[in-house]
Parts: C-alpha cells; structure tokens; sequence
C-alpha cells in the first residue's frame, strides 16, 4: 500500500509538471470521478505546490450518471444546461488549465437506450462547442489521464479479485505514463523529442495522400494541402509547453474532409458512451461514411455517426507503430486513451485547429475551408495491426514506405 501511495505521488506530480504544467497564479480546472478522489486530491495538492491560484474539482459519479440515464425524463437528455457551458467558458476565459481524469467502467451504460446515449452526445456536444474549439485550436493547456477504478479493472482483468485487479491496472497505468523510469520528467521530455523526430520526417515528406492496406481495410486518405502532422508535446499562446494525453504514442494530422475512399475495419472494442462497440467496419466515399456496421454495437454505432453532419466524417489520422509500449504489454484496456497508443487509429468527427498551417487562429468557417472537419465530437477508433501496410504518396506521384508489418518502414 506504502509503496502504491508512493506511486500516486509521484504520478500527480508527473500530470502537473508535464501534463498540464501548471503556471503561477493559474486556475486549475480537474474531472474526476469520485471513487478517484485520492489521486485527485494528491493532484491538487502538488498544483497548488507548482503555484496554482485556485484548484476547482468537476466531480462525476457513474452510478448516479446511471441512474439518470435510466430513470430521467426524456426530454433531459436533449438539454444541455446552460450553467455547464457558462462554467467550462468561463474558466476557459480566466486561462485555466484542464485536467480529465478517465476511470469510468467500459460497460457502465450498457442497456441503455441507445436514442438518450445519442441525445446527450449531441447536446453536450453543442453545449461545449467553444470548450472544444479552445482545446483544438490549444488555446488552453490540457491532459486527459488515467485513474484505476473497480469497474474498469474488473473488464480488463476479469479473472482477478477486485482488489488485485485495482492496483494491476494502476501498475499498467504506471508503466504507460513512464513511472518506472528513475526521472520520469526527464523521460517524458525524452519521449517528446523522439516523436517530434516522426513528425518533422512527416512533414518534410509533404504528402499528398496515404493508402491504408490490412485485413479488413483498403482504404485511401487525401490530406489538406497545408496539413501538419504533430505528436507529443503542444504549446498555448502563452508559450506554455503541455502533455495532452498521458500516454501517449502518436503522431497525428487531420484528412481532408472530402478525401476518404474505401473501407477499414476496427482491431480493437471502442468504449464510447458507457458500452462496447467491437468487430465494426466504416465504408467512405467522397469522405462521408455511407455505411457502418457492427458485430457488437452497432446501434450505439449508428447514432454517434448521427450525431450531426460532421460525425458523418473523419478529423483525425494517426500513426502508432504496432512495436509501442502499451501494445507489447498485452493489455486490452478497453478504454481509448491506452489502447488508441496501442494502435494507428482514426476519429470521427472534428479535426484539430493545429492540424493545418495558421489553424490555431482560423475561424471554423476558414478551417472548413482548408479541408478541416467540423464537429460537436470527436471520436478515435483503433484500426491499426501487426499487417498493416501504409503508403505515402507525394505531389509528383512517388511513394514513400511508411508503415510495413504494423511498424514504421
């Protein structure tokens, strides 16, 4: 137990020195379960010892959001309330600083009615618009973490005692965020060099397009003419380097948004809105999935591609090589923060600001114009295998090896 609580410590310094990087005098904004609540609160703390003016905590409780979910009236899921958009703007405002800790059970919704699941993505969607576009455009700092809970390590270590289970998951969690290294904020600075390598190789390539090629996919992806591929570390206005997700494996742009051609298929369940999706296939054409099956939820499914005109669409394309720390820990997390670093993967919906030359500053409408999706969500999917081949193309028709076997060519 000793040795765990020394961990935490050591894992709630590591989120405010690298995830968010907490600045004098800032507001710190966290969204925590509260089964959560020691971590959270050792968060706080080590804020408040970085100089953090004030520390305010968003807490949730599953059991309650399950509750609602199945008792509520209907007309409650269509109406987002206007003091959550005020508060998330207003800290917005201030130059806060977000932190989300992740720890929800993957199954925590399921059975519930998939048409309530679909009318709170879409209201909170639209209610957290400018939130959403502060954290595209990294107007803001902020990280999403992960915090172990029951529920979720009784799924990903079903045969264990609950307890043992726990603090499994939290070891897994530890290794992912490099805790085992003897100065983890060296090894993360370390880790945000090596993807920025990727990153600068990526761009200097100046694709025109990728072919994606596996069991199940045959998929093409034009790229905005002025993309950006990035990775790792972002930066705010101010200068502030942050870590916005922890893990993370990726290097990442945005399709042009009319660009998508052919089918791919998922490798690994989708958490989303409390249930599993697993085993889905997307069919494109002309960038808009026309057709969207699943072997398990496939109805869930459907409604987050309904969930307005830009779901109907992808914002993200990243590169994850099969060879990344948390696919070679086994592990199935069934939870998108860890098994998206696991994997190349996609996202419906918006794309990133950054993502495009002079984003940051763009209007949404000049970023739709630049080829840059624009969505209420934003949803990854993890598509990525040991078979995987992808090729890139260049303006002048030459093809660049970039994947082979799931790793990088």
């Amino acid at each position: 137990m000793e040795q765990l609580e020394q961990q935490l410590q050591r894992y709630a310094e590591l989120i405010v020195k690298v995830g968010v990087n907490v600045q004098q005098g800032q507001e710190v904004f966290i969204s925590s379960q509260i089964e959560t609540a020691p971590l959270t609160r050792l968060v706080a703390a080590e804020a408040y010892r970085a100089g953090a003016g004030n520390v305010y905590v968003d807490w949730n409780d599953d059991t309650v959001s399950r509750l609602k979910y199945d008792h509520a009236a209907p007309e409650v899921f269509s109406n987002f309330p206007e003091w959550e958009t005020l508060k998330r703007n207003s800290f917005v405002e201030r130059g806060a600083c977000f932190i989300s800790f992740v720890s929800s059970g993957p199954d925590v919704l399921k059975g519930v009615d998939p048409q309530r699941i679909g009318a709170y993505q879409k209201a909170a969607g639209a209610g957290l618009v400018n939130f959403r576009r502060a954290v595209q455009s990294d107007k803001v700092a902020w990280t999403v973490a992960a915090a172990a809970s029951a529920d979720w390590a009784n799924k990903v270590f079903p045969g264990d005692e609950p307890e043992l289970a726990v603090n499994k998951l939290w070891l897994a969690i530890f290794d992912a965020v490099r805790l085992h290294e003897e100065d983890p904020v060296e090894a993360w600075r370390a880790h945000d060099q090596s993807l920025h390598g990727k990153v600068d190789w990526l761009n200097g390539l100046r694709l025109r397009k990728l072919r994606y090629r596996a069991a199940g996919t045959d998929l093409t992806v034009e790229l905005p003419d002025r993309h950006l591929w990035v990775g790792a570390s972002s930066v705010t206005p101010d200068g502030v380097r942050f870590m916005a997700n922890m893990p993370t494996e990726e290097v990442f742009t945005a399709p042009r948004r009319d660009g998508v051609d052919g089918y791919v298929s998922s490798t690994k369940p989708l958490s989303f809105a409390g249930n599993i999706i697993d085993r889905f296939k997307l069919t494109f054409a002309l960038g808009r999935i026309v057709k969207a099956e699943a072997e398990e939820g496939e109805e869930i499914l459907r409604q987050l591609v309904e969930t307005d005109e830009g779901t109907h669409y992808l914002g993200e394309m990243a590169l994850v090589p099969h060879r990344s720390p948390i696919s070679e820990s086994n592990i199935l997390f069934y939870n998108t923060l860890f098994d998206e670093n696991a994997s190349n993967h996609f996202a419906i919906g918006s794309g990133y600001a950054f993502n495009v030359e002079g984003g940051k500053t763009m209007s949404p409408e000049e970023l739709a114009a630049s080829g840059i999706n624009q969505s209420v969500a934003h949803v990854d999917f993890m598509v990525g295998s040991a078979e995987m081949d992808i090729d890139g193309y260049q303006e002048d028709g030459t093809i660049v090896p970039i994947f082979r076997g799931g790793n990088w060519a």
